[in-house]
């Protein structure tokens, strides 16, 4: 009786090993696919530079990586309520998220510019005093631009759907990260670029507050793929030196 018990026990063991080992084996990644180039579909698959490089993050520590897309402002919260490992969607890191989250190292540097009508009068952040600006909700730019004086907020839950509203004249402007921007206004002869940054960013991962030793491997895996140009190698397979 006690060598079945024993027996029973070692099963029990191995199973509960099996499961603890097959979860850690999993990095899992919550994401906003709606964000070229940095992440966005291809077909039925995720990719881009956000992709790529929580691949190589993945690679360096022996885990297969997972991609849960959802939306954007479900990120941090999904981070936080450990439903994934790393929130990685273009973040800026900002005070107000590092209030629920840790941020790694800086993995690149970011600007938020405005997407106008050609024919605009907006020239510059000062002249969106009083218009009407589309945003994406629970990015930089919806905070940011919630702090213009008499400003009329749009909310959407896409970046394409501010620029879609954009072309119909339902509102005045978008604020929206530059790469994003660059590729819908390449995707529209009507649209262009206000020359002028509304803000200068830099992007960095997401990971849980009482996850230390995870945010430890993440910043160990940046400065790698940092000191080997693999990083620079993926950024630029996406944009351009010239662009």
């Amino acid at each position: 009786m006690k060598k079945v018990l024993c027996l029973a026990a070692s099963v029990l063991m191995m199973v509960s090993l099996v499961a603890c080992t097959s979860k850690t084996d999993e990095l899992v990644m919550a994401t906003n696919a709606e964000f070229p180039p940095y992440e966005y579909h291809q077909g039925d698959k995720i990719v881009g530079i956000d992709v790529e490089i929580c691949q190589a993050i993945a690679d360096e520590m022996g885990r297969k990586l997972v991609i849960e897309d959802m939306g954007f402002d479900s990120i941090i919260t999904s981070v936080y309520t450990g439903k994934a490992d790393l929130g990685v969607a273009g973040l800026t890191i900002t005070e107000d998220r590092l209030k629920n989250i840790n941020f790694s190292t800086p993995y690149a540097k970011a600007t938020q510019v405005i997407i106008v009508s050609e024919d605009s009068d907006i020239k510059s952040p000062d002249d969106l005093v009083g218009k009407t600006i589309g945003v994406q909700t629970g990015t930089t730019g919806d905070v940011y631009a919630a702090d213009i004086e008499k400003v009329k907020l749009e909310r959407y839950n896409k970046g394409f759907e501010a620029v879609q509203a954009l072309t119909q004249g339902k509102i005045d402007a978008v604020i929206i990260d530059n790469e994003p921007a660059k590729v819908y206004v390449s995707q529209n002869d009507e649209l262009k670029i206000v020359d002028e940054a509304f803000t200068e960013e830099e992007y960095a991962i997401a990971v849980a507050k009482e996850n230390d030793e995870l945010l430890n491997e993440v910043n160990s895996a940046i400065a790698k793929l940092k000191e080997s140009g693999k990083l620079d190698e993926i950024v630029n397979k996406y944009i351009s030196a010239d662009n």
